[in-house]
């Protein structure tokens, strides 16, 4: 065969060249065996539209999936919860089972779930396809539920097509997104919160925990209903009208989507399903992830592919999803889950520790959302680097049109903590932000929810620390506040225009929001007192959490003015580490950085081309909490120079500060 593009982007993978092509072929074997009944992958991915609960006509159908069961009864209200006959399933082909009932014998908002039978064995479970799943407020109890509203929402926006170039992405959760100790609804996101996104300039939200899941402590990455959408924010249909509502501010939406791995419940999961451990899982010790507490999917499967390509179908056309950020993929596509491994080399990718069968169900899923959706968005978070991940199937790679930078916020963390100021490297700093394959794009962050948990510490908090309490104040600031405000700024100004496809952040991080994030669970008392965003701080001008947040809409707003900002060359000007000094250039705009904790620079020459620049933006400017030592009203004219097709542009750089200069003439 041709030698596959990725190959000859990187000469570095011609050693592994036949492990490449075998994965490429196979992906390609495995989509025809799925489709030599069905016109497509998207005919073959249609299990949501021949499972669960149907109402059709003047009847309901209900089909489950379960070749291991003897009998299965739906359960429910009208028949008291018992077995019934006139709810029973009869078996069809393929292991699968169905039942048709008339009209009334289920209603909108009735619960029910099954009773699957089994060789020496029987359980309660809720239907693996089903699309709404509520909690019993007392007795804590999960049932599925019927959905059929009379007034099921019409979406406005039928057309919406993300913009891409920048991706400005905004990590949400929408229980916690409210400033009361409770859970935050879709409604109120919709009200509250996305107003205030769309405001701060980003154009993209991604969702947190849509999928259902038992324990809300688990910020939803113990999935345990696929094609629910949690119900403990409120309905499906107020889901649909938020994304719809976002789609009219020009918001993409996409989704936070688990299928790394499945909570391990039996009753309101698919663990132990229909009586077989194995039915859509491992068998033996592969079946369950030691770290996660969770079970692991068999990708090599039929069934499993058929489960988890329907479901990422059904998101995007029930629900109207711009696509998803596919968590948890190193666990997926490596043996040992990518745990206590260093990938230090590119043999580290092609020594027989990979799960060919994961990598090909994400090849495969990749191509499928393209082509139901040609401009869907597809994130890949995966800390190993393996080669490929964000390049075209047709290239040889698995089809992510974005990986997660994720030594990034690890790279910061450890500078935060181990390095002290004036030791910063700039050059350093710059080469860990652009250290990536020009032929895959990145999602560049500081730091994203994980960052935040309890356990760790955001940014600000690493920066500033006990001092947020009693000084965060513009007028009672400390020299720890000014330093951690000042650093909090530049890091994230450095980070999001660095990027070669976009840029994350975390809800509320934008404005330093104050603490972790402790979801409740025995260990805090059951409380919500961390699960929340303190919205009032980001609004009150006396705190530095406004300043904080007025910058990062300027920022974002500067970002998003430019088109194709991340595609524009960066074109490093000057780089001097005793200076602690970096200044680079992207198009029309110069971005300068003086990392320095002691010195601030008078008339320093920074080579760039000739003309005249004006500030478009400065950390240090009072409105973003900055001490307002220079004058942006001031143009500045470069000066000849030594060197060639270059000339000086002289600044005043204060001591931890950063300017944007646009060239103006």
């Amino acid at each position: 065969m041709p030698l596959l593009k990725i190959i000859e982007n990187d000469p570095l993978l011609k050693p592994y060249q036949s492990a490449i092509e075998q994965r490429h072929l196979y992906a390609i074997e495995r989509e025809k065996e799925l489709t030599q009944s069905h016109k497509s992958l998207s005919d073959f991915a249609n299990g949501h539209l021949f499972y669960g609960l149907h109402h059709i006509g003047n009847e309901w159908v209900f089909r489950e999936y379960a070749p291991n069961a003897t009998a299965l009864y739906i359960l429910s209200e009208p028949n008291h919860w018992q077995k019934d006959e006139h709810y029973r399933l009869h078996p069809i082909a393929g292991g699968s089972w169905e039942g048709v009932f008339p009209e009334d014998a289920f209603c909108h908002g009735q619960l029910y779930k099954l009773l699957i039978e089994w060789q020496g064995g029987a359980g309660q479970r809720l239907p693996s396809y089903a699309r709404r799943v509520v909690q019993d407020e007392h007795t804590k109890i999960f049932n599925a539920q019927v959905w059929n509203p009379q007034n099921a929402y019409v979406f406005k926006n039928k057309n919406f097509i993300p913009t891409q170039n920048p991706l400005l992405i905004y990590e949400c959760h929408i229980g916690m997104a409210t400033s009361e100790e409770r859970v935050g609804t879709y409604n109120e996101f919709r009200l509250n919160v996305l107003p205030r996104i769309a405001n701060d300039g980003y154009n993209c939200i991604q969702i947190m925990a849509i999928h259902e899941h038992p324990y809300y402590g688990s910020f939803g990455y113990h999935v345990s209903n696929f094609f629910a959408a949690s119900s403990r924010f409120g309905t499906p249909e107020e889901l649909k009208e938020l994304i719809d509502e976002a789609h009219s501010y020009g918001i993409a939406v996409i989704m936070d989507i688990v299928h790394s791995h499945s909570v391990k419940n039996e009753a309101e999961g698919l663990g132990n399903f229909d009586g077989s451990p194995s039915l859509y899982f491992h068998n033996g010790s592969r079946r369950y992830h030691k770290a996660w507490d969770s079970l692991c999917f068999d990708y090599g499967k039929d069934e499993v592919l058929h489960l988890l390509l329907s479901n990422c179908k059904f998101w995007l056309e029930e629900y109207h999803f711009d696509g998803f950020r596919f968590d948890g993929v190193t666990s997926m596509i490596y043996l040992n889950h990518g745990l206590e491994q260093n990938f230090v080399s590119y043999a580290d990718y092609y020594d027989g520790n990979q799960d060919g069968n994961a990598i090909c169900y994400l090849t495969l899923a990749n191509k499928m959302i393209h082509e139901l959706k040609p401009y869907a968005i597809t994130i890949a978070e995966d800390m190993s680097g393996m080669p490929g991940l964000a390049s075209k199937q047709s290239e040889g790679g698995m089809g992510f049109d974005y990986r997660m930078a994720m030594g990034i916020p690890d790279f910061f963390i450890k500078y935060i903590k181990d390095v002290p100021d004036e030791h910063w490297k700039v050059g350093h700093i710059f080469w860990q932000l652009t250290n990536r394959r020009s032929h895959e794009r990145t999602i560049s962050y500081a730091e994203s929810h994980d960052q935040a948990l309890v356990g760790d510490k955001t940014i600000i908090f690493r920066l500033v620390d006990a001092d947020m309490y009693w000084h965060f104040e513009q007028s009672s600031q400390t020299l720890a506040v000014s330093r951690g405000v000042a650093l909090h700024k530049m890091i994230r100004l450095i980070t999001a225009t660095t990027i070669n496809g976009g840029y994350l952040n975390f809800m509320g991080n934008e404005f330093g929001h104050p603490e972790w994030i402790d979801f409740p669970r025995q260990g805090n008392d059951w409380s919500y007192k961390y699960a929340k965003r303190q919205w009032e701080l980001a609004d009150n001008e006396r705190y530095l959490y406004y300043h904080l947040g007025r910058f990062d809409q300027d920022m974002i707003r500067l970002i998003a003015s430019v088109e194709e900002f991340n595609l524009t060359p960066i074109e490093k000007l000057w780089d001097k580490e005793y200076d602690q000094v970096l200044a680079y250039l992207r198009g029309d705009l110069v971005f300068v950085f003086n990392f320095s904790p002691s010195h601030s620079y008078t008339d320093y020459g920074i080579l760039a081309e000739a003309g005249s620049y004006r500030v478009v933006l400065n950390s240090d400017n009072p409105q973003y909490g900055g001490f307002g030592l220079s004058d942006d009203t001031i143009e500045h004219f470069t000066q000849p120079s030594d060197v060639e097709g270059k000339e000086l542009l002289r600044l005043y750089i204060p001591s931890r500060s950063a300017l944007v200069l646009r060239r103006v003439g």
